[in-house]
């Protein structure tokens, strides 16, 4: 397990995090598709997390309507897991528990409930990353971000993150940061895999000039890429995606990519999930990849990947099967800009 710098902090996460969203689930929903492991199974998962090396789990409020995060603090308090061994995300913006109009949003109202009701289910005295979970268009940006950098004040939360957002709205956010002196996202929790690289047109250039970490959510498109679902339409039974079709994914690209992935899967005697993970591990964008998994074998699989190294042919060959079509402005900045591109490695080659 190796450990990246997180963002613009002198934090460092492993390159794989734990997330909970299949812990909690059994009482209707969503969730029992997503997963429904209780404290037993949790206990057992993120023991074996730890073991491997990861020292970073991701939960949300939400999951599961607070019985993700109540099962994940169990956990650390079962395992007697030393605080400061473990780098602890949760997420904050959708109704959790007790519903009403204002129990909603990225408002200073609901932030301020919301982060004492997280901290009381997780049996922390603080959250080392604090995200909200989307974009609320009814609350200004810099009234999320007072509310935010009081809490990193106060001592409740030592970083704040981002999740959903849009490039010109993290560059809004980072913007006022700097311009008010408050805490400023470090952080953008988003969907990115092989072969949903949409991210790359405008965020992934942001986080890179703004030196923001990535978290990558659902690696293996909600299992798509798992290797478990084949072009002629068959599936596994107890997959999550044969029931809960989410992310949306361009399922022929998906399937093409899942055949390259295969060959190169079979060269090197391992499983398809792990060249979809360790492509995004290859990605010097990405600080950590959240994993989630219902069972210890599963878990196990995707760990593996952090031992999996794609050469620049097998990189070449992925890029090409999953290269996003050209879009305006993209195009006209790789016309416009080729000539000045190429006096730079000119220059830098004296």
């Amino acid at each position: 397990m190796r450990y990246r710098k997180f963002g613009n902090t002198g934090l460092f996460v492993s390159e794989l995090c734990l997330g909970t969203m299949t812990f909690g689930g059994g009482t209707g929903g969503i969730w029992d598709n997503i997963g429904q492991l209780q404290q037993t199974e949790a206990d057992k998962l993120i023991g074996r997390s730890l073991d491997a090396g990861i020292n970073f789990i991701d939960t949300a409020d939400v999951y599961a309507d607070g019985r993700s995060e109540i099962i994940t603090g169990q956990a650390l308090k079962n395992l007697n897991v030393p605080r400061e061994n473990v780098v602890v995300a949760t997420k904050i913006l959708g109704e959790t528990g007790t519903k009403g109009t204002n129990s909603r949003g990225a408002s200073r109202y609901h932030i301020i409930d919301g982060v004492k009701a997280s901290l009381k289910r997780l049996q922390l005295d603080h959250v080392d990353l604090y995200q909200i979970h989307g974009f609320d268009p009814a609350t200004p940006i810099e009234e999320t971000l007072r509310a935010l950098d009081n809490l990193v004040q106060h001592g409740h939360v030592r970083y704040i993150g981002v999740s959903n957002w849009a490039a010109w709205q993290i560059m809004k956010a980072l913007g006022l940061s700097e311009r008010l002196g408050l805490a400023r996202f470090e952080s953008l929790q988003a969907y990115y895999t092989v072969a949903g690289r949409d991210l790359e047109r405008e965020i992934v250039p942001l986080l890179q000039s703004e030196n923001v970490g990535l978290m990558v959510w659902s690696p293996l498109a909600g299992g798509l890429l798992s290797g478990k679902f084949t072009r002629d339409g068959a599936k596994e039974q107890g997959s999550r995606r044969a029931t809960f079709d989410f992310p949306p994914v361009n399922v022929e690209r998906a399937y093409d990519c899942v055949d390259v992935m295969r060959r190169m899967a079979e060269s090197k005697g391992v499983s398809v999930a792990q060249i979809a993970l360790a492509w995004l591990l290859h990605q010097k964008v990405v600080s950590s990849v959240i994993i989630g998994a219902k069972r210890i074998e599963q878990l196990d699989d995707n760990i593996a990947a952090t031992k999996v190294r794609l050469n620049e042919d097998e990189l070449a060959a992925l890029d090409e099967v999953s290269q996003l079509p050209s879009e305006y402005p993209g195009w006209m900045l790789t016309r416009q800009g080729e000539y000045r591109r190429n006096q730079m490695k000119e220059k830098a080659a004296e």
